[in-house]
C-alpha cells in the first residue's frame, strides 16, 4: 500500500463515527434516488415497448352508424395529420353470460377479419384468431373470464346466439374488448343499434393537444354528431403508468433529502477533520507530502465510506423495487422488469460526485495550511470564540453545568449549524412521513366509502362458467332485507347499494355503477368538486373517470350495456381510487327501466344513539339468517397493497435519515469532547461531578435541537403539501382538502419536541464517555 493509502486507511480506522455517518448517509440517498429513478424509467416501458411493437392507435373513435357510413370513414383516413388508418369496424356493445351462469357485464365487440397490421396489430395471447361465425377472441384485459373452448351465450339478443372462445388476446391500446369475424356482426348488434370503429395513428401524437388536434382534423371529414365516443393512447398509457407513478414524487423527496444531507455531513465531517488534525496536517507535509497530496488524503478518507454506502445503496435499492416491480412487465407479456444498469450508474456517478466535490472543497484548507503554523497548533480548542455568550449565560438564574452548556454551541457556530442542519433534515423527514401516512389513511378510508356501523355485505359474485355440481344459488331477496333493517329495533339511518357494469361510448371495458337507495350522504363519500346526488338521473364520478371520458361536471354521459341507454347528469366529483377510477354513483331510481331487477344490494346502517352494536348485530342476525343474508359490525372497509408498500417504504427511509441526524449529532458532540478534553479535566478537578458533565454536554445541544426541530416542521408541512398533490396527480386523482389536511396544533409541538430527542439521542454516547474521563489524563491531554 501507498504512503498516501496508508494516510486514507489510517484516518477512516481513527474516525470510526465519521465513517459510519458518511455510509449510511450516502447509502440512504443512493437507495432512494434508485428506487425512484428506475421507477420514473420503467413505469412506461413495457407499455411504451408493446405500443411500438404493435403500432398501437393514437386514437380510437367510435361512431354511430345512422349518422354515418363506412364510404365517409374510409375517407377521413385522408384527414390531415393521419398516418395511418385501420377501419371501418362494425361495433356492438352486448351484454354476455358465459355457459349461462355468472355476472351479465356488457362488453365492446368488434368485427375484424384479423389481427391487423398497420394500426392496432392485437397480439394473440393464446389460441388463434376466429376465422368464421360463432368464434370469438376476447381480450385479456376484458372483464369477462374466459379461456379457448368456453362458450358465451348472448340470451338478450334475437334468437341468442352462442359463441365459442377460440383465443385470448390483447390490443395495446384496448380497442375492444372482444373480438369476431365481420360476418358474425349482424346477429350481435340489435335493431337500432351499433356502430362503427375507426383506428388512426397521427404523425404527431406525443401530447393532448396534438392528439385531440388530430381528431378534429377528422371530425371534419365527417357529418355533425357522427362521434359517439373516443379514445386517446395517452389516456391507456396514464392507466398503465399508475401503480409505479405513484412513487416516484415520494421517492424524489426522500432521495432529495437524503443527498442534501450526505453533502453537508461530508462537508462537516471533513472540515472538522481539517480542523481538529492541523498538528497532524503539518507532520505529513514536514515528512513530504505536497499540498495536493494532502487534499487528496482527507478526501479520500470520506470517499472510501461513501464508496461502501454507494454500493450498499445500490444495493438496497435493487431490493426495495422487487415489491414495487412486480408483475408491471407482465401486463403486456414484456420481461420482468428490473432496474436499469444506466439508472445505477448516474446515480453512482451523481453519488460519488458530489462527495468528492464536497470533500475536495473542505479539504482545500488543508492543502493551504504552512507547515510551521500547522506544527505549532495543539489539540486545543481555539480560545475567545463565544466569549461574549459564556458571560451572558453565566448572568443567567441558571445552575452552572446547564449555562455552560448553553454558551457552547456559539464557541463553534460552524459545526452548530451543520448539526442543526442534520436535526432539521431528519424532523423534516419525520414531520413528512407522519404527514403521509395520515393522508393515505384518509385515501383508505375515502376507497372504503363506509362509515357505517353495521353492514349487511352482497354475495359475492360468481364470475366464472358453472361447473358440474355447482348450482346458481339465488341471492337474498334485498326488498326482504330492507324490510328487516327498517323493523329492527335501533336502527337509525340506512341505505343499500346495488353494483351493476356498463359501458361509456367510445370506451372499452366496463365501469361499475353503483345505484343507491336512500341517503348515502353520510357514508363516508369525500367530495372533490361539486355535490352529492339530489336526484333521479345526477350522478358523481371520480377523477379518473373525467379525465377517460373527457368530461367534466356539469356534463351528460350515456351508459349503455343495460336494457336501454342511460344518460347521466354529472354533479360532482368524488375521491375514489377503486377500479382505476371508472365508477358511476347514482339514485337507484335512475336505473329502474335500464335494470328493473337489481339485485346483490349490500345495506349500510348507522345504529341509533344508545345502541350497543354488538347486541344490535345479533337481533338482526336473527331476521336476517333465515333469508340469507348476515348482518357485521363495521363497514366493508378497503386495503391496499400499495399504501402497505408506501408506509413500509416510509418507516424504512425516515428511519434511516433520523439515524443519520443522529448519528450527525453524535459525531459533531465527539469532536467537541474531544476538543475540550483538557477543560472538561478542569471542571473535574474544580468538583463539577460526571452528572454535570454529563447535564453539560446534553444541554450543549439542546438549545440546537429545539431550534432546528421547530424550523423542520414547517418544512416538513410545506414538503408534505407539495408531494401529495404531485402522487394524486401521477394516478389521476385530486386529493381534496380533508386529505391534505392533517395536521393540527397538538400534533406539531411533539413533531418540534423530536428535533431535540434527536439531538439529545446524538449527544448521549459522547456526554457518557465524557463523564467516564479521568480527570489526571484529561488535563495531561494537549
Amino acid at each position: 500500500m501507498s504512503v498516501l493509502g496508508e494516510v486514507v486507511r489510517s484516518g477512516v480506522g481513527r474516525r470510526r463515527v465519521h465513517t459510519l455517518v458518511i455510509g449510511l448517509a450516502t447509502m440512504m440517498a443512493v437507495a432512494a434516488s434508485v428506487l425512484g429513478g428506475s421507477l420514473l424509467v420503467v413505469s412506461g416501458a413495457p407499455f411504451d415497448d408493446a405500443f411500438a411493437g404493435q403500432r398501437g392507435a393514437h386514437l380510437s373513435v367510435r361512431f354511430d352508424a345512422r349518422e354515418v357510413g363506412a364510404g365517409q370513414l374510409a375517407e377521413s383516413g385522408d384527414a390531415e395529420g393521419v398516418s395511418a388508418a385501420a377501419g371501418p369496424f362494425r361495433t356492438a356493445t352486448v351484454t354476455p353470460r358465459p355457459d349461462g351462469a355468472g355476472p351479465a357485464w356488457p362488453m365492446t365487440v368488434v368485427g375484424r377479419d384479423g389481427s391487423g397490421r398497420d394500426v392496432d396489430e392485437v397480439a394473440l395471447l393464446d389460441g388463434r384468431w376466429p376465422a368464421r361465425p360463432g368464434e370469438v377472441a376476447v381480450s385479456a384485459d376484458s372483464s369477462l373470464l374466459t379461456a379457448p373452448g368456453e362458450e358465451i351465450a348472448f340470451p338478450g339478443l334475437p334468437g341468442g346466439p352462442t359463441l365459442t372462445v377460440v383465443g385470448v388476446a390483447r390490443s395495446v391500446t384496448r380497442t375492444a374488448d372482444a373480438w369476431v369475424v365481420p360476418s358474425q356482426m349482424p346477429a350481435l348488434t340489435a335493431p337500432g343499434s351499433g356502430g362503427y370503429q375507426m383506428l388512426y395513428r397521427f404523425t404527431e401524437a406525443d401530447t393532448a393537444a396534438r392528439v385531440a388536434a388530430g381528431g378534429r382534423a377528422v371530425a371534419r371529414f365527417l357529418p355533425p354528431g357522427a362521434v359517439v365516443g373516443e379514445q386517446s393512447w395517452l389516456t391507456v398509457r396514464r392507466s398503465a403508468e399508475r401503480d409505479t407513478a405513484l412513487y416516484v414524487p415520494f421517492l424524489t423527496a426522500f432521495g432529495a433529502l437524503g443527498l442534501v444531507m450526505s453533502v453537508l455531513i461530508v462537508g462537516t465531517v471533513v472540515a472538522s477533520a481539517v480542523g481538529t488534525g492541523t498538528h497532524r496536517i503539518g507532520v505529513l507535509k514536514a515528512v513530504g507530502f505536497t499540498p495536493a497530496q494532502v487534499v487528496r488524503a482527507y478526501a479520500g478518507q470520506a470517499l472510501v465510506p461513501a464508496a461502501v454506502g454507494t454500493a450498499l445503496g445500490v444495493l438496497a435499492g435493487h431490493l426495495l423495487a422487487v415489491p414495487v416491480l412486480a408483475g408491471t412487465g407482465e401486463v403486456y407479456g414484456t420481461p420482468s422488469l428490473a432496474v436499469a444498469p444506466w439508472v445505477d450508474l448516474a446515480v453512482v456517478a451523481g453519488a460519488l460526485g458530489l462527495v468528492v466535490a464536497t470533500a475536495w472543497a473542505s479539504a482545500w484548507r488543508a492543502g493551504r495550511l504552512r507547515t510551521v503554523d500547522a506544527l505549532a497548533v495543539g489539540r486545543g480548542a481555539a480560545a475567545g470564540r463565544g466569549r461574549w455568550a459564556a458571560r451572558l449565560a453565566g448572568r443567567l438564574p441558571l445552575p452552572r453545568p446547564v449555562s455552560l452548556g448553553l454558551a457552547r454551541p456559539f464557541a463553534r457556530p460552524a459545526r452548530t449549524l451543520a448539526m442543526g442542519a442534520a436535526v432539521l433534515f431528519g424532523t423534516v423527514a419525520v414531520t413528512f412521513t407522519v404527514g403521509t401516512a395520515a393522508s393515505l389513511g384518509r385515501v383508505m378510508e375515502a376507497k372504503a366509502h363506509d362509515v357505517a356501523d353495521v353492514t349487511v355485505p352482497a354475495p359475492p359474485p360468481d364470475f366464472g362458467p358453472r361447473l358440474p355440481g355447482r348450482e346458481e344459488r339465488p341471492g337474498a331477496d334485498p326488498v326482504a332485507v330492507a324490510a328487516a333493517v327498517r323493523s329492527a329495533v335501533g336502527t337509525g339511518k340506512y341505505y343499500g347499494a346495488a353494483t351493476v357494469r356498463a359501458t361509456v361510448s367510445g370506451q372499452t371495458g366496463t365501469v361499475d355503477v353503483i345505484a343507491f337507495t336512500g341517503d348515502a350522504s353520510w357514508g363516508g363519500y369525500t367530495m372533490v368538486s361539486g355535490r352529492w346526488i339530489g336526484a333521479s338521473g345526477e350522478a358523481v364520478v371520480p377523477t379518473p373517470f373525467l379525465a377517460a371520458t373527457g368530461s367534466r361536471v356539469g356534463d351528460t354521459v350515456t351508459l349503455e350495456g343495460l336494457a336501454e341507454p342511460v344518460t347521466v347528469l354529472i354533479v360532482g366529483e368524488v375521491l375514489d381510487p377503486r377500479n382505476d377510477g371508472m365508477q358511476v354513483f347514482t339514485d337507484a331510481s335512475t336505473l329502474t327501466a335500464a335494470r328493473p331487477d337489481l339485485r346483490e344490494t349490500s345495506h349500510h346502517i348507522a345504529v341509533a344513539p344508545g345502541t350497543d352494536v354488538s347486541a344490535y348485530v345479533d337481533a338482526l342476525n336473527e331476521d336476517l339468517v333465515p333469508l340469507g343474508a348476515t348482518a357485521r359490525a363495521g363497514g366493508l372497509g378497503a386495503g391496499g397493497d400499495m399504501v402497505v408498500t408506501l408506509n413500509a417504504l416510509s418507516v424504512i427511509l425516515t428511519s434511516m435519515l433520523v439515524a443519520v441526524a443522529a448519528l450527525g449529532v453524535l459525531g459533531g458532540v465527539l469532536l467537541d469532547t474531544r476538543e475540550r478534553v483538557r477543560e472538561l479535566g478542569v471542571h473535574k478537578a474544580l468538583g463539577m461531578t460526571p452528572r454535570q458533565i454529563v447535564t453539560t454536554v446534553l444541554t450543549s445541544v439542546a438549545v440546537t435541537g429545539l431550534v432546528a426541530g421547530a424550523a423542520g416542521v414547517p418544512l416538513g408541512v410545506a414538503l408534505h403539501g407539495r408531494v401529495l398533490p404531485a402522487m394524486g396527480d401521477s394516478v389521476g386523482l385530486r386529493l381534496p382538502g380533508p386529505v391534505l389536511d392533517v395536521y393540527h396544533g397538538a400534533e406539531l409541538l411533539p413533531l418540534a419536541l423530536g428535533g431535540l430527542l434527536i439531538a439529545v439521542l446524538g449527544a448521549l454516547l459522547p456526554a457518557g464517555w465524557a463523564a467516564g474521563a479521568r480527570t489526571a489524563t484529561a488535563l495531561r491531554t494537549e
